[in-house]
């Protein structure tokens, strides 16, 4: 059984081109089934107007949302998750961090410390590909507490001692090849 845990290992995070195109893209689908349906309907300019506001309304929550992603560094010590915001960010202390999607190329992670505070962060293959591995061992290898070790796992050197090792060499017994001779 593996008693260590995954080797510390920090990885970069900022915004995602992935998740912004996605985000992009999920709010254009919306946009245009909006179009679609003021197009072939006889709506009143009232519901037309608020379809509208609702379009632009969620193309700035998206854009807003994609502008705040967390940017800094993930960093496991060996023990615990922390992630290091970058300059004018502040940190969240140390936690645990749960896979909520794996898509193999990305992560979103949640970290959450032992205060309660969450922080969602989405990581990317492309951004440090050499670490990207080392990440993932580390997300997904089980984390082991350092145990204390029991008083009586430890024996003192002078508390016993070994009985003396006897040996009998008998002449009567055949002597045997070192090596079983080749067919």
């Amino acid at each position: 059984m593996n008693r260590h845990n995954a080797p510390p290992v920090v990885y970069p995070l900022g915004r995602s081109r992935f998740l912004g195109g996605l985000l992009l893209g999920v709010w254009f689908a919306g946009m245009v089934s909006a179009l679609l349906w003021c197009s072939g309907s006889q709506a009143s300019s009232w519901r037309l107007g608020l379809s509208g506001f609702s379009i632009l309304a969620a193309g700035a929550a998206a854009r807003a949302a994609w502008q705040r992603m967390p940017t800094g560094q993930l960093a496991w010590d060996g023990q615990f998750w922390q992630w290091e915001g970058a300059a004018g960010e502040g940190g969240l202390a140390q936690g645990a961090v749960s896979v909520i999607m794996d898509i193999q190329h990305g992560l979103l992670l949640r970290l959450e410390n032992q205060a309660g505070t969450q922080a969602w962060l989405w990581l990317e293959k492309k951004i440090l590909p050499a670490r990207w591995l080392d990440l993932r061992r580390a997300v997904y290898s089980p984390h082991r507490q350092p145990a204390a070790l029991a008083q009586h796992d430890f024996l003192a050197s002078e508390s016993f001692s070994l009985p003396p090792v006897t040996v009998a060499v008998s002449a009567t017994m055949p002597a045997r090849p070192a090596c079983p001779p080749a067919p």
